[in-house]
């Protein structure tokens, strides 16, 4: 069995970042499978599907591939992970925010999550992982040997946010990230399928007075202690 390390939380916690290096460090493969739901609603859009039409959706997904793999020496341009839709670059495509507000439609679709679940589930298979998402711990991978909730208070999350759109070039307040985060999270917690949780195997931990490299860290300490 591969080694598997499942991260889950809210919008914002810090989760790509601190898998991604955490990933690093150990040699393992980073997988955002929220880029996964993103790719969703950017393959809806561009085939002109509603986000809203769940089996329309379902079906688009089930008929493409998706790659994801730590990013070559020349796409070393500030993303986290490269995306490949059917061996097209998307990474870059797939970060804007109205791809975001779609991929948080998308994600609320039980058929479009089985499917996407299957593609994650297939990754983990076939090497180490670090996977976050917001049903890692008791969908995807339930059987993960280290099973992390990270988590922030909103206000921390929203300046984190807010900072990483403004390096961007978005032109955006605070005030209208603060509104989105709260607005998303009441979405992730409240959704009819797979509502984001804390699973009692799960270390809670939380972000608000850490910077990245204590969590990061912290979580490859506990991968080496159980033989990673």
């Amino acid at each position: 069995m591969s080694f598997q390390i499942a991260i889950d939380g809210p919008v914002a916690a810090g989760k790509g970042t601190v898998a991604r290096l955490v990933a690093l460090r150990l040699g393992f493969l980073y997988v955002d499978t929220g880029a996964m739901y993103r790719t969703t609603a950017f393959l809806a859009k561009e085939r002109d599907v509603d986000w809203k039409n769940e089996q329309a959706v379902a079906d688009l997904v089930s008929k493409v591939r998706m790659m994801l793999r730590n990013p070559l020496e020349e796409e070393k341009d500030g993303r986290q992970i490269t995306v490949l839709l059917d061996d097209r670059d998307v990474s870059w495509a797939i970060r804007t925010e109205e791809i975001s507000i779609g991929a948080s439609v998308v994600a609320q679709h039980a058929i479009v999550r089985r499917e996407l679940v299957k593609k994650q589930q297939e990754i983990a298979r076939q090497a180490n992982v670090v996977m976050e998402g917001r049903d890692i711990t008791f969908r995807v991978l339930p059987d993960a040997q280290i099973k992390i909730y990270l988590d922030a208070s909103v206000e921390t999350r929203a300046k984190r946010r807010h900072q990483e759109l403004l390096a961007r070039g978005v032109d955006t307040s605070f005030e209208h990230v603060y509104k989105d985060i709260e607005e998303r999270d009441a979405r992730d917690m409240q959704r009819g399928v797979d509502p984001l949780h804390v699973v009692d195997s799960a270390w809670v931990l939380d972000t608000t007075n850490l910077d990245i490299e204590e969590v990061v860290q912290l979580i490859v300490d506990k991968a080496h202690q159980l033989g990673a």
